[in-house]
């Protein structure tokens, strides 16, 4: 490991000497791989493009960001620039392996390929891909093992999907409601039951390295990112089959109803956002991580369920008559 983060090192500083007018081209294409990207523009999918993609990219992202926050909180590595300091371009929390960028921007993109199914966008979305790597390896925040685990995770992530699809799907769709909102309960359990047991199991972290001095942060920044995307998943898998069963709204209509949509619904979104966060406790720990878990699982609730619930309210989308539950491109 020791070799392979002394040569990322390397390659990171080679490639910033050389070309160091590639900063703000990396910057932002690092910037469309981040939580917060994706938060701003799935919203957009599933209000006012097209439902079933959204709720399709929405699941896996959240499902892909809780298990990059669990791993990275039990492997415990270094970002490049804890190890060299000079080589930092770009502004990182929490530890450095699996690049979470990297494996979101995986998934994500290759789910849309599937959707699009044309050739030339399978060839444009694994160039993105690799760009993104190039932007964390070059910005001095991942080294070559976060990002090619990031892919594998990724890439496993967007197998799994591909099973559900076409192995799984019919016969989650006959189960009634109650069972199948047991299972979208279920998941982010078992993936907070495992992170739980392997967090006891391996124990504290080692501070007897180079890089101690990040360790506090990165810990803190770690129980936040995890408890944040537990309620993601709970709240957005809840959201879908409760909308897709009682509101079942429609994305189709003129756009200016679309544009109000997504005004309305980010509007209220950030306020509940920043509003809770600004009345919830910060400290003590143990009092503020279960306040952010119920911020994020109001806001990701709704997105999925009460936004559309307001859209038909106020006549900004109209109601399908028949229940539509589905997790399926088909």
């Amino acid at each position: 490991m020791e070799e392979l983060n002394q040569l990322s090192i390397a390659l990171a500083t080679l490639m910033q000497e050389a070309y160091p007018q590639l900063l703000g081209f990396m910057t932002y294409i690092s910037a469309l791989g981040t939580e917060e990207f994706f938060l701003l523009t799935l919203p957009a999918v599933y209000w006012c493009v097209n439902k079933r993609l959204g709720r399709q990219i929405g699941y896996f992202f959240l499902a892909s960001a809780l298990i990059n926050n669990i791993l990275k909180n039990l492997f415990r590595q270094p970002r490049p620039f804890w190890l060299a300091p000079a080589i930092q371009r770009g502004e990182a929390e929490g530890f450095g392996l699996p690049s979470g960028h990297v494996q979101n921007v995986t998934a994500v993109v290759l789910i849309l390929a599937a959707y699009v199914r044309r050739g030339w966008f399978w060839l444009l979305g694994l160039f993105f891909i690799f760009l993104m790597g190039m932007s964390r390896l070059y910005l001095g925040v991942h080294s070559l093992q976060d990002i090619v685990v990031g892919f594998t995770i990724g890439l496993l992530l967007f197998l799994v999907f591909i099973v559900w699809q076409q192995l799984m799907y019919d016969r989650y769709s006959k189960q009634i409601l109650g069972r199948r909102l047991l299972i979208m309960i279920l998941v982010p359990t078992f993936l907070a039951a495992v992170y739980i047991g392997f967090f006891f199991l391996i124990g504290p972290a080692n501070t007897d390295v180079a890089w101690a001095e990040y360790i506090p942060a990165a810990e803190l920044n770690g129980y936040e990112d995890i408890v944040s995307s537990l309620a993601g998943l709970f709240g957005f898998g809840i959201g879908i089959l409760l909308e897709s069963s009682r509101i079942r709204f429609m994305v189709e209509g003129p756009i200016w109803k679309r544009v109000i949509r997504y005004i309305l619904g980010m509007t209220v979104a950030l306020g509940i956002w920043a509003g809770l966060r600004a009345v919830f406790p910060a400290e003590p720990l143990w009092l503020a991580l279960p306040f952010r878990f119920l911020r994020y699982l109001l806001l990701l609730f709704w997105v999925t369920y009460f936004a559309p619930w307001v859209f038909v309210k106020l006549r900004l989308a109209e109601a399908n008559p028949e229940s539509e539950v589905r997790i399926t491109f088909s």
